[in-house]
């Protein structure tokens, strides 16, 4: 199942324009599940060899992954959310991003119900 949705994935991610917005995030996204899954490999090994109590190294390497994994996973969310990838033929694939803050009219003036 893995392999399907990764190699959808990377079709999607070879048809986004390049220089775009979108294929950054991609890009990131994508390598983060790499190395997300690198760091629970790890940690899974080093918990396999590891008869009762797993060693730092192990819990550190799961928490990064976990922290990772969800870093990814808004990237993914920006992707499909915020830009459309694979979602709208139309997507604008150089959208701003969710984080920057929306401009605001009106800001310091006077509620009109309020300057009776």
């Amino acid at each position: 199942m893995l392999a399907i949705a990764s190699r959808r994935r990377w079709a999607e991610w070879w048809a986004i324009p390049s220089h775009t917005r979108a294929k950054r995030i991609g890009l990131l996204h994508g390598g983060g599940n790499l190395i997300v899954v690198a760091l629970f490999v790890m940690s899974w090994l080093l918990r396999y060899r590891a008869v009762e109590v797993p060693s730092r190294l192990a819990l550190v390497l799961g928490f990064i992954g976990v922290a990772l994994a969800t870093i990814r996973g808004w990237l993914g969310g920006e992707l499909v959310d915020r830009l459309g990838v694979g979602v709208d033929e139309g997507a604008n694939l150089n959208a701003p991003s969710s984080l920057s803050r929306p401009h605001v009219t009106g800001v310091g003036t006077p509620h009109p119900a309020h300057s009776r």
